[in-house]
């Protein structure tokens, strides 16, 4: 018997909008591609009907009002309305899958667990299939093998970060049970469900053309059945991917030892020390209350194994490969490019959330999503699932789409942005007897080889010449090895050590439970859910008379008196608190002493430093002065001031409104033009006069009109071309060449111009460095001053000849070097409206345009709570 679908808003208090582009379905049949290819470029039903909504938030954002809102979120209740259930399927007894006309969102409803869980699955495969097999083989990886050769350093890249044997992911199966007790055991068997679910589509799929997407008959592969540990496989690659921070100590000690060679010991450190940026007291939080983590110096004694200069050497982890590597854009090469897109998608996620007593309803409002990127189709899919034990809609990855990793309950909802905390470590492992062997508590113990030999052939979507590769990578008690050198004239092999190593199905108990309605009733059991996550993630909540925060991962306890900041040793006494090498866990910090509150004034997060006191990772040097959270929480600030009570138009503004904006132009070009001063040349006054206009006018990069030109164009393009002149004339001179660039390898500059064409997340940059220095010089006097003053030698006088300098060369740049080059996107058209735009990384024979810039959640949700429902 079927399940029956329940009633359109059952178990649901409303107040639930969210937009997910391009949109749901992500099936294109070899039929469906014939008729895109042909003049027409018709596209499949729902494959981009959310488009619209999403990108046309930037014009309608200025003078939105609440009516409005449903013309950029769809309603996102429980259910589907009377009257418009487009499709309705029975994939097997006991599941029935039901898709709204308005969007086609699949709504998935199961007599038993089982049942739902297949339906996910049946439904995830429907929908995602072949970008499925694509995220498998890419975790797996054995990418080339599926797609071709030009994703062969795809696969070496992955192998490299996390190689797993078949028995290493059946472990993580096995070892879910043994550690979690029922609710692993509960896991394991919602997970062959979900599998059984995906495969009983591939059968329906091999029987009805219908069904099957065009790239298989594309490439002339066969639709795979899948298994459990495809699944973990998938885990392991976004899970490695969005949720860890740190591991770069390595080349961060060689960056301070860059430092001392220009400066000498002393200097060198301190000079280092702040430009690391640990704990800033000018970096925004997203809480007030201090929770201090790895506050130990980085000079630490205790098993510090600084490399020996010039003795570092990455290893390389393809040993053998032949046939040359085709280059292109299309389907075939696209393991590259979502690697890297997914690598830096992470860093754009936000969330926002006023407290009850500052809303002008009274009850909570939030405006939270995930970024992850743009993919076609769009690497998040949208489900909503109801069966015992499980009431929720939302987005999830696809592959692993089992629960709602990302959206609402029946009365509450959350979402999650990369924590970017410190989760991996680099030990040095002393070598003995060969380079294969090393010293680990007394004894000479042999790494661990793994092997792997992948082939492919060219097809019709990679011509690359049919070719091979054997990927070779070894593992310690630690983890994987990365490079080589010494220390102190002795052979080691640097290792990552990642505390979700082995672990990636572990998190499966936290989504469970905030999808299950009997167990997730207050903020307090959204943290204790969240606590299960052993990903890094900063997770906001909200329900209708409360909001809350707290950072999920599993954080390691350093060894006492080691630096948490430079690579450790590995033999055995600096091991983590707890360390065990067989279950390859150990004592985490308790969940207690994470970031976390609930009901403050309000929430902002954006990918942010946490809270006071809680050190940036080994490998995040930006959280100082000036981060782009500050764009969204000035706003908050300013809604809710005094007696002020914020309305969910203005947080949906709040976030919109920076999504556009230049955080150089909204919040350091005030304190560079105080610097500069009125200069003497007519031409530089009429430059500073331009980006003061655009400055006061709020920095943004947008075209309001839509005449393909944003509105104040000269202004962007001055800033673009003025900054990495700014910068490396304010800062070079002082460091000399090896520390700037060193310093530039741990925290990009933040110029993403003069190559191929990329919208700007303004994550990464060097604006807080120009900030505090440029403060130290002319005042006000900065919190945590630098050990020098950079720009111009300390004195005034000369600063303003460097800036003054520096915009002067800025202002014979022309738009074709900043956005004429790259891979020629931009070569006809060279202005920032064309090389901000967001790209999507087609994964599809369907191929959708770029669109106008945004710097928002690919997913997200409006929440306006106003009832608690009763369970």
């Amino acid at each position: 018997m079927a399940a029956a679908p329940q009633p359109y808003g059952t178990n649901d208090a409303g107040g639930f909008r969210n937009v997910l582009p391009p949109g749901e379905n992500g099936l294109d049949t070899f039929q469906q591609l014939l008729e895109f290819k042909s003049p027409l470029k018709a596209v499949p039903p729902h494959f981009a009907d959310q488009q619209p909504l999403y990108e046309n938030l930037v014009y309608g954002a200025p003078t939105l009002t609440e009516a409005q809102i449903p013309d950029y979120f769809k309603d996102a209740t429980f259910g589907v309305p009377a009257g418009q259930v487009e499709s309705a399927i029975e994939p097997r007894p006991g599941v029935t899958i039901e898709r709204d006309s308005a969007y086609g969102v699949p709504h998935i409803y199961g007599t038993t667990r089982s049942d739902t869980m297949f339906g996910a699955g049946y439904a995830g495969a429907a929908d995602r299939l072949f970008l499925m097999d694509v995220l498998r083989h890419t975790g797996r990886a054995e990418l080339a093998s599926f797609l071709g050769g030009s994703n062969a350093g795809t696969d070496a890249g992955q192998w490299g970060f996390s190689p797993y044997t078949e028995a290493d992911l059946e472990k993580q199966l096995t070892q879910t049970p043994q550690i979690y007790g029922h609710s692993g055991q509960q896991a394991v068997e919602d997970l062959q469900s979900y599998v059984d679910g995906i495969n009983a589509y591939i059968t329906a799929a091999n029987a009805d053309k219908a069904l099957k997407p065009a790239e298989y008959t594309l490439l002339g592969k066969p639709m795979e059945p899948w298994k459990p540990t495809d699944v973990i496989a998938i885990a392991s690659l976004v899970g490695g991917i969005f949720g860890r921070g740190g591991g770069n100590e390595l080349n961060s000690a060689l960056t301070m030892q860059a430092f001392v060679d220009r400066m000498g010991t002393k200097a060198g450190r301190k000079a280092w020390l702040g430009f690391r940026s640990k704990n800033d007291p000018e970096a925004p939080t997203t809480v007030s209350r201090a929770f201090p983590y790895e506050t130990r110096s980085a000079f630490a004694k205790r098993g510090l194994a600084l490399p020996d200069p010039n003795t570092v050497k990455e290893t390389t982890t393809a040993t053998a490969s032949t046939g040359p590597a085709a280059s292109g854009e299309g389907i075939g090469s696209v393991g590259a490019r979502l690697k890297a897109s997914l690598e830096a998608a992470g860093h754009a996620s936000n969330w926002e959330l006023i407290s009850a007593e500052h809303s002008a309803d009274g009850h909570p409002i939030g405006v939270l999503g995930p970024q992850v990127g743009y993919y076609v189709p769009q690497i998040l899919m949208e489900e909503d699932l109801h069966g015992p034990g499980i009431d929720a809609r939302g987005a999830a990855f696809a592959g692993v789409n089992l629960y709602v990793l990302l959206g609402h309950g029946r009365d509450y909802a959350w979402s999650a942005t990369t924590a970017t905390s410190d989760n991996v470590d680099t030990f040095a492992e002393v070598l003995c007897q060969d380079s294969f062997h090393y010293q680990y508590k007394g004894r000479c113990l042999p790494m661990e080889k793994l092997e792997k030999t992948e082939s492919w052939a060219p097809n019709t979507i990679d011509p690359t010449p049919a070719g091979s590769q054997t990927l070779v990578a070894y593992r310690t008690v630690h983890g994987i090895v990365f490079a080589r050198g010494k220390v102190k004239g002795k052979k080691v092999a640097f290792v990552h050590a990642r505390s979700t190593y082995f672990h990636e199905a572990d998190s499966v108990i936290g989504f469970a439970q905030l999808n299950e309605p009997e167990f997730l009733k207050n903020a307090s059991q959204f943290k204790q859910a969240v606590s299960h996550i052993n990903f890094l993630f900063n997770w906001g909540y909200i329900d209708s008379k409360h909001i809350a925060y707290a950072m999920s991962g599993a954080m390691p306890q350093r060894a006492k008196g080691t630096s948490p900041d430079f690579p450790i040793l590995g033999t055995g006494q600096y091991d983590w608190k707890g360390f065990n090498p067989q279950t390859q866990l150990a004592d985490y910090l308790p969940f207690s002493r994470h970031p976390q509150a609930v009901d403050p004034p309000y929430l902002v997060s954006w990918n942010n430093k946490q809270a006071p006191e809680w050190a940036a990772a080994d490998d995040q040097y930006s959280y100082g002065p000036l981060q782009r959270q500050q764009m969204i929480a000035d706003k908050v600030r300013a809604a809710t001031k005094g007696k002020k009570k914020a309305t969910i138009v203005q947080l949906i503004q709040a976030m919109e409104e920076p999504a556009t904006q230049d955080l150089r132009g909204y919040r350091l070009l005030p304190i560079i033009l105080d610097a500069i001063g009125k200069p003497s040349s007519p031409k530089l006054r009429g430059a500073v006069a331009l980006l003061k206009t655009w400055q006061r006018h709020g920095a943004h990069r947008r075209d309001l009109n839509r005449d393909g030109v944003d509105e104040e164009t000269p202004a962007i393009e001055l800033m673009d071309a003025w900054w990495p002149k700014l910068v490396n004339a304010e800062f070079r001179p002082a460091l000399g060449a090896k520390a700037f660039e060193k310093l530039a390898g741990m925290l990009a500059i933040g110029n993403h111009t003069g190559g191929s064409p990329e919208a700007p997340d303004f994550f990464n940059g060097w604006w807080g460095y120009v900030s505090k220095d440029l403060r130290d010089i002319y005042g006000p006097k900065p919190e945590g001053a630098y050990s020098h003053k950079y720009c111009g030698g300390g004195s005034k006088e000369k600063c303003k000849k460097v800036l003054e300098r520096s915009l002067a060369a800025a202002l014979k740049v022309t738009p074709q070097q900043l956005y004429g080059g790259g891979n020629g996107k931009c070569a006809a058209d060279p202005q920032p409206a064309c090389y901000d735009q967001n790209r999507p990384q087609v994964t599809s024979g369907i191929e959708l345009g770029a669109f106008p810039f945004q710097n928002r959640p690919t997913f997200q949700q409006v929440v306006t709570l106003t009832q608690r429902l009763g369970r």
